[in-house]
């Protein structure tokens, strides 16, 4: 077995840091028992066949790493297939939570990762520490929104079933995230096969997530080469295939299913345009060509590696490409100020040299950099072609490399003409001030993505994918969810859509060893993020159905509002807060919440006089609403409209501000989550009055809150009389909109005070059931917790 440090010593990277070495006794532990990781476990291979992970900075050999065979990838199938029926009748919520738990552990190991990312691959250290690492943990969040969400927003759908999944070697650990993440959410399981190249962070999160407790045979993962790939493609029980690689390979893939029943998405090559007209900004462009084409070593399948300029700015632009060229720094991956990597593999590298000859042999000029690369490893520099004809092979042939081809256009229609002119039409980028000329080109452009003044930008709630050659199917976003799910499944989420709010049995409950005591604590009110005296200084009593005294809450009034509201507004900053971000702090709020269940459940349960289980039910339903408002945080999307003009028109969903929630008596907990978590899950402040009966549920939130990194005065809770207090919030002209849930003579009075300002009031009377998700939760809450504003953006020259 290898040790750390002779890794080291091979590499030549001289003693290793501290913060590396985790990913180096990883390897070490794991060397030369690189098996397979099949059915939550590691597996030996069939066969002795194996190969070696080469570091491609250094040449050095890492590991040792199966050959998987048929015996094997039937093995890992088989896995799969018995762990499917268990994975895809759990609730949406319950594959929630494990896909939650899986991003979590993802940041948790996020240095081992991003290290073993480098090793494996040669790309820089600030590359997979700062985009790559992170992009997995999002993915997974993200989609643990999609499982939560699942059973309403893809009603009549289930999972596909077993799913073979090939990724590449250009992002080990992303393409993994943007596989895996969606196809779990929906209740498939997952056969997995890494690149040849870089398997080593595939085998790492498939270890993690097995320690995270994702379930046995719901995530295999099977090494080798192209031939354990098409052993994938053609097995029997295999329901899908996604794969993303080459359009050779994906050409090979598409005719082997044909007919077989499976479904599939590729996602191929691409020879993405870097449109430059001659008002962009060309200092701003350099920068971008430099994430364009260099980012990852130009071996990214979107790159923007066909750069097409306006004569009239193409000679300045070219002297400051090779200012900058010259500036960037080429060396081992480990080193943070590197800003380019080693190739992948020696393949890779004399695939790039053999299409740069050929350019160089058709007539293009070639300039590189005046530095030298390091010649121990994979290195390849900068390079930039001009004088490149659109019929040249470096202008068609996907180079994979570090390597930028430029021609120019005198027209927009000739730069759009230029831009379409390849088989492929994965993205594309647009560099102009003129937001009309941007908005005209960018739907002429026969391309999946096209980012303006921008490029290489990726997040999971945007699905990613080709047309033509690139592929088809997207990753990412809801549209990539529709890959993995499929009409009339005969399990999964059909049969759980069946499902009420409220589980068949009821959790067991530890019974508490005493009885919660006669007199406990008085709960002040939480105002700004920290707990305030009343104005008054009253209190009221909280009884137990027995007559016991629970405890005492703040009595709060007309004051206490008020600085309730101003506390709302300087937390105006929640607003202009990512989605993602807020769904992060509604996640923290579940997970806080969890870790005190039972004692929720006890407080519920001596308030109401129910029975300790049903008290519990309601916790955990508590829970499972605050992460459907994760989920929804970053999905409740906007639209574009269909209007007679040539243009689009934007409507986008716009928090409303302040919002001040009077919360039903039934269900004090569930209630108060079910009303404040929409509301904030959009961007929202509120000033909530919990239940007047049962008050006790919202104020032990306090300390929940305090821990879950809400930020200050963005949830605030004023306990007291519901009715009164509601009266003041509609009354006040700096509060943005009124929910009341209770009686009619009060709900009416709401209505009436709130035309003082015309705020927009939600009032009803009528009880509701708030476990079912009909009912409790849903667009209908979001809908009330935003308002549209439409844009209206006429284009064209």
């Amino acid at each position: 077995m290898t040790t750390v440090s002779e890794i080291f010593e091979t590499m030549a990277y001289g003693p290793a840091p501290e913060s590396d070495k985790p990913a180096l006794e990883w390897i070490a532990r794991h060397d030369g028992a690189f098996g397979l990781f099949i059915g939550g476990r590691w597996t030996k291979g069939k066969s002795d066949a194996g190969f070696d992970v080469i570091n491609p900075a250094t040449t050095a050999r890492l590991a040792r790493v199966t050959q998987a065979g048929q015996q094997d990838v039937d093995t890992a199938v088989a896995a799969a297939r018995k762990a499917f029926p268990g994975w895809s009748t759990l609730s949406g919520h319950a594959r929630a939570r494990h896909l939650y738990a899986l991003a979590r552990a993802v940041q948790k190991h996020s240095r081992l990762l991003a290290v073993l990312e480098s090793l494996d691959n040669g790309k820089s250290i600030r590359e997979t520490r700062d985009l790559d690492i992170p992009l997995v943990a999002r993915h997974l969040t993200h989609h643990a929104g999609w499982a939560q969400l699942a059973e309403s927003e893809f009603a009549g759908y289930g999972p596909v079933g077993v799913v073979g999944q090939i990724v590449p070697w250009n992002f080990p650990l992303l393409m993994v995230a943007w596989k895996i993440a969606p196809a779990l959410a929906a209740g498939n399981t997952v056969v997995l096969k890494p690149a040849e190249f870089t398997p080593l962070t595939a085998l790492c999160l498939a270890e993690i997530a097995h320690e995270a407790g994702l379930p046995a045979g719901v995530l295999n993962v099977v090494t080798g080469d192209g031939r354990t790939g098409e052993l994938m493609v053609n097995h029997p029980d295999i329901d899908k295939i996604a794969f993303t690689g080459s359009t050779e390979v994906g050409r090979i893939i598409r005719k082997a299913t044909a007919g077989s029943g499976k479904k599939l998405s590729l996602e191929l090559g691409g020879k993405s345009p870097f449109i430059v007209f001659d008002d962009a900004d060309l200092d701003s462009v350099v920068e971008g060509v430099v994430d364009a084409i260099w980012f990852n070593q130009g071996q990214v399948c979107c790159a923007g590696s066909r750069l097409l300029v306006h004569e009239g700015i193409a000679e300045r632009l070219v002297t400051k490409l090779r200012a900058r060229m010259e500036k960037l720094r080429v060396g081992p991956p480990l080193d943070k100020a590197i800003d380019m990597g080693a190739i992948v593999a020696p393949v890779q590298l004399e695939r790039i040299r053999s299409l740069v000859n050929t350019g160089v042999e058709e007539g293009a000029t070639m300039w590189q950099p005046s530095w030298a690369c390091p010649t121990d490893g994979y290195f390849y520099p900068p390079t930039l072609f001009t004088n490149v004809s659109p019929a040249a092979t470096i202008a068609q042939v996907e180079i994979f490399g570090p390597v930028l081809v430029s021609m120019t256009f005198r027209t927009p229609a000739e730069a759009v003409e230029l831009a379409n002119n390849t088989p492929y039409g994965l993205a594309a980028s647009v560099w102009t001030e003129n937001i009309n000329l941007a908005l005209d080109v960018a739907p002429k452009i026969k391309a999946g993505v096209v980012w303006i003044n921008c490029t290489n930008l990726f997040d999971a709630a945007s699905g990613f994918g080709g047309y033509r050659e690139s592929g088809f199917g997207r990753e990412g976003g809801k549209e990539g969810m529709w890959e993995y799910v499929k009409r009339d499944a005969g399990s999964g989420m059909r049969d759980a859509k069946k499902k009420t709010g409220k589980p068949a049995r009821a959790p067991r409950i530890p019974h508490p060893a005493s009885r919660i005591p006669p007199i406990d604590r008085t709960y002040k009110l939480f105002i700004g993020g920290a707990q305030v005296r009343p104005d008054q200084g009253y209190s009221r009593k909280i009884l137990a159905p027995s007559g016991a005294l629970l405890a005492e809450v703040a009595e709060g009034n007309r004051k206490d509002i008020r600085n309730a509201v101003e506390a709302a507004h300087a937390a105006d900053g929640w607003a202009k807060t990512s989605g993602h971000n807020r769904g992060q702090v509604l996640y923290y709020l579940a997970e806080n919440l969890a870790q005190r269940a039972d004692e929720f459940a006890e407080r519920i349960s001596g308030m109401t006089g129910r029975d300790l289980g049903d008290a519990r039910r309601e916790v955990d339903a508590s829970i499972s609403r605050l992460f459907s408002y994760a989920a929804w945080a970053d999905k409740y999307d906007g639209a574009v409209h269909q209007t007679p003009i040539r243009g689009v028109t934007l409507a986008m969903n716009e928090p409303i501000g302040v919002i001040g929630i009077a919360c039903p008596d039934a269900e004090p907990l569930l209630g108060f989550v079910s009303l404040v978590g929409p509301a904030v899950a959009v961007g929202n402040t509120v000033i909530a009055i919990p239940s007047e009966a049962h008050p006790l549920a919202a104020t032990e939130l306090y300390t929940v809150l305090d821990a879950s990194d809400v930020p200050a005065g963005m949830i605030n809770i004023v306990t007291g009389a519901k009715d009164a207090l509601a009266k003041v919030l509609a009354e006040h002209d700096d509060v943005d909109a009124v929910w009341y849930f209770g009686n009619h003579a009060a709900g009416a009075e709401v209505e009436r005070a709130s035309a003082g300002n015309m705020k927009r009031t939600w009032v009803e009377w009528h009880p509701r059931d708030w476990h079912e998700g009909g009912q409790g939760e849903g667009r209908e809450f979001l809908r009330e917790s935003t308002q549209v504003k439409n844009i209206w953006i006429p284009y064209g020259e």
